[in-house]
This record gives structure tokens, sequence and C-alpha cells, in this order.
């Protein structure tokens, strides 16, 4: 196996500035590391309670969000995620958070609750930014967690991925929801359900990933420039800039078999990010240099798939390989559900679909997802997995708003080990599936398909798991136009159906979906192209 035909070096990177790729003598990941995925708000703030309540008076704890509402509770007692939090900066923990500052709660964010979470967090010794050191209209979009301890170092951890801190956020396998709530669409429901996920990760890659931490802390611009962000800054006694924080420790030993690449998306902005001043398109440069690599199956789970530009890389890999699968999990509908809504971000969709479609035909494989009393599950989790070989799991979707306007955060992995089950490869040169990308394309199988852990010896080939996919939604969908008679057949796929725009709302939904829903912060002479 070369790593290097997977990963980006640091040339492919593109950004000399940051820290990430002199950290590893000019190596662009790390190898060593030991990592699980954590599938569902509700197993992931267990995990993160259990880790962050062993955390002692010099350990220090550094996290970034989206979204953070101080009330949401970490598990089934009353315990809520800024108490869990604060009572850590109480006990001597030394607290460290960015947060996205926000727009304004009128349209419909989160300017309040990142706010009051903030405030708690200082008032019990801690310290937060509130960033808004970004483009019009974009965001702070990173959704990370880093845990060090000094004299403990075998306790150190990191997690990446797209679970905020916030409402909505803690459901489940069942998919009944998170009973403490944001506001959506009718079609959702009172309760939303919520499918989400988390990369843990443990040795070297944990200082890569506290790197783009203290990139962002130590950036010595403004938080914002915004006349009325900085008087109301000024009004609620909010911290103008980061105090020193304690020199970073020596990134932890080797934990496994795991080598990880820490890939971001920073903007181009003035006044520039020091760390990036051309911005960072790593991500996307990723994605386009391994999907077109696959050969037997790309699985991917993403909350939009909006963009042609972004879905260009994996029409290739059909175009080139006439053997591929794509197999995309979405979101069924958008958030809000409304006629603006649509008509920007479906357009957007069924463009890229069509894009797919003409590329693979048949071999595109999309479905939305339900729980068992037929209400549609939002599908939040940004995964993907190449030939069981090279998998990714962070903040960013697929769109261009991700791939090069906000700031995100996706870790790619290569499993060292083996999965060792036929068939072994799924790729002609040989290269063997690794264990870890198997098993979460399995697990995330298996939850679709309403299938017990250890059921999936036949979904480890491509071909029948599409064919499992394809056959479960059948039924599934076949029982709903039947009027639901009759026991209701297993699995929560629905195959997906696109959203017919009038052309009345077309024209609105195109301005709509430039402007705001997915606007493009490339260079000029990159826009309206599929390069990165």
């Amino acid at each position: 196996m070369s790593i290097d035909d997977w990963f980006l070096d640091s040339t492919e990177r593109d950004n000399p500035f940051t820290r990430l790729d002199h950290r590893h003598g000019g190596r662009a990941h790390t190898s060593g590391n030991s990592g699980k995925v954590h599938v569902h708000g509700a197993e992931y703030f267990a995990r993160l309670r259990e880790l962050i309540e062993q955390q002692q008076a010099g350990d220090l704890m550094m996290f970034t969000d989206w979204r953070g509402d101080p009330d949401e509770r970490v598990g089934e007692d009353s315990l809520t995620i800024v108490e869990l939090i604060a009572a850590a900066a109480r006990r001597g923990v030394i607290v460290k958070a960015l947060f996205w500052r926000s727009h304004l709660d009128t349209i419909h964010y989160s300017e309040a609750e990142n706010r009051s979470l903030a405030d708690t967090v200082r008032e019990a010794g801690g310290e937060v930014l509130l960033d808004q050191r970004v483009l019009p209209l974009g965001s702070h979009h990173q959704k990370f967690v880093v845990l060090r301890h000094p004299d403990r170092p075998h306790l150190d951890a990191a997690f990446a991925g797209g679970i905020d801190m916030c409402h909505t956020r803690r459901d489940d396998a069942r998919h009944h929801g998170d009973p403490q709530t944001v506001s959506m669409g009718e079609v959702w429901g009172k309760t939303p359900a919520w499918h989400d996920m988390m990369l843990e990760v443990r040795g070297p890659a944990v200082g890569d990933i506290e790197a783009t931490f203290r990139e962002r802390w130590d950036d010595p611009t403004p938080l914002t420039l915004d006349i009325f962000s900085r008087a109301g800054a000024v009004l609620h006694r909010d911290d103008g800039h980061g105090d020193p924080m304690p020199p970073q420790t020596p990134d932890p030993e080797p934990t496994g078999d795991l080598h990880v690449q820490v890939l971001r998306t920073f903007p181009p902005r003035q006044p520039r990010y020091p760390f990036a001043p051309s911005g960072e398109r790593s991500i996307a440069r990723a994605y386009s240099k391994a999907v077109p690599r696959a050969e037997s199956l790309v699985y991917v789970e993403d909350q939009y798939v909006w963009s042609p530009l972004v879905a260009s890389c994996y029409a290739r890999a059909l175009r080139e390989h006439p053997g591929l699968h794509l197999v995309i999990v979405l979101s069924t509908y958008t958030t809000a559900d409304t006629t603006i809504a649509n008509a920007s971000a479906m357009s957007a969709r069924n463009a890229a679909l069509d894009l797919l479609h003409e590329a693979g035909g048949d071999r595109v494989h999309v479905f939305g997802i339900e729980n068992h009393e037929n209400v549609p599950v939002y599908v939040h989790s940004k995964v993907c997995v190449v030939d069981d070989v090279w998998m990714t799991v962070g903040s960013d979707n697929m769109n261009l708003r991700s791939w090069t306007y906000d700031s995100e955060l996706t870790c790619a992995v290569i499993d060292g080990v083996g999965d060792g089950r036929a068939p072994r490869s799924l790729r002609e040169d040989g290269e063997e599936a690794g264990a870890l990308p198997r098993a979460v394309r399995l697990q995330l199988a298996r939850e679709h398909l309403d299938r017990p852990d250890g059921e999936d010896e036949d979904l480890v080939d491509p071909e029948a798991m599409v064919r499992a996919f394809e056959e479960s939604a059948a039924r599934l969908d076949a029982w709903h136009e039947g009027g639901r008679r009759g026991p209701r057949p297993a699995g929560r796929l629905r195959r997906y159906v696109r959203q017919q725009i009038p052309r009345k709302q077309q024209a609105l939904g195109r301005v709509v979906y430039k402007l705001a829903n997915d606007p493009d912060a490339r260079p000029r002479t990159l826009r309206g192209t599929d390069r990165f």
C-alpha cells in the first residue's frame, strides 16, 4: 500500500503557512493512531462526558463549535453540556474554546445560545472566544474537541466530526429524536430524528488537531470587524482576544495502526489568516485526489449533495471505472422545508444528481432514511468510504460552501490493519480493505437495514450490499404505496425521489443558492471549474 497515492503531500495541501506540514518533517499526515467512530449523538455525548470527567487540574480542554446550547443534556440525567464543561474549569482544567459568533437569532441562527454558553464557561474560569473571523454570511463550521493530559499522556484524545453541542443532536440508533429540539420544518415531526457521527482518535493525530485549534487561537486579528458585533461585544464584556496558552506538549505516543490526515477549509479573506493567508482547500483537494481512484464502491452519507462542481470527482470515478457503485444516503428534505429553501437547495441537488446519473447510470444509488414511525431522519453525518481503504469523517458537506467558504475540519483515515474477510480487496491492485473503514461502512449498513451486530457477512461484497439496499428500499416503498397494510418491512431506507421545482421558483432559487446557500470563495480563475 502506498499512502501517498491516497493522502495529500504538503505541496498538494497548497498552504505552506500552516503548522501541520512542518510538524512531522514535511510529512502531511501521522501514523500510529487508533480510532473509533461514534455514531449518533447519544453515544458521542456519553463518551465525551466520560473523558472530560477524568480530567484533573492542569489538564487542557480545547474545543470549537458552530452552535452550542448550554442546557443540552449529555445523558439521561439532568447534567447539561455547560455544567460538564464548567465543572471541569472549576476543578482546574484549562478550558479554551472557539465558538462561531453566529448571525442574529432573527434569521434562525444561534447568537444568544452561543453567547450564553460562553458566558457560563467564563464565569467558571474557562475562556471562550466568540469568533466571527469569516467571510460575509460565512461561518466557523468546525466541530472538534481536544483533551490533553500533561502528566497522563496516555489519556490524550481528540474528537472530530459533525456533531454540535446543541439541541436535536442527542439521538440514538432508534431515531426517536432528541427531546430537546430546534425549530425545523413540519415534515421532521415534533422531535426531529437526527443521524450523525464523530471520530475519536488517539495517538499523534491528536497533536495535529490541537495545532489547528492553536492556529486559530493565536490569530491576532480582531474577532469581529462588524461595528454592531463589536458594540455588542463591548456591551457583553466579551473577551477581545485569547490569553496565551501553555506550550503544546509533545504528540501522544503511537497507539495503533491508523494513518490520519487532518484536512481543513479556510477561505481567503481580509484581514488574512496568518496560518492560511491565501486560504486552504485541503478537504476539496483530498476528495479530488482520492475519490477518482475508486474502483468498486464509494459509500457517502451527507446532509446536502448540492454542487455539480463538487460532485464532479465522483462523476469522474464513475466514468473511468465501469464496475464502480456509488451509494449516497442523504436528508430527503431541507431543514426548513420551505418554498425558498427547496427552490434553492433542491435545484442544486438535482443538478448534482443529474451529473452523477449521467456518469454512472444505474450504478448510482440514492436513499433517504426514516424511523420505524415512518418519520424521515435528518442525515447530518459527513462520511465517505472509498473501496474500504480511504475514509473521511468530519464537518464538511458535499457543497461549495464547505469546500471553499466556511471553516471546516475533516480527518481522512487509512487503516494499516486489513479487515481479512473476503473479498479482502475491492481493487485491481490488490490493496487490502482496512479494518476501520470497512467496519464503519458495515455498521452504517446494518443500521439502515435493521440488522443486529454481526449480521453483515453478505454485505462485505459491494454488489451484494447494493442489492440489499435496493431490495430493502423497494419493499418499504411498496409497503407505503400499498397503504401501509400489514407489518412494516424491516429497514429504514427509502429510494430518494427528487423534488421538482417549478420554473418560476428556480430563478429565485438560483440567486439564493449562489449568494447565501452555497457561495464559492475560490479565486476567480477557478470559479466555474472543477479545480480546487
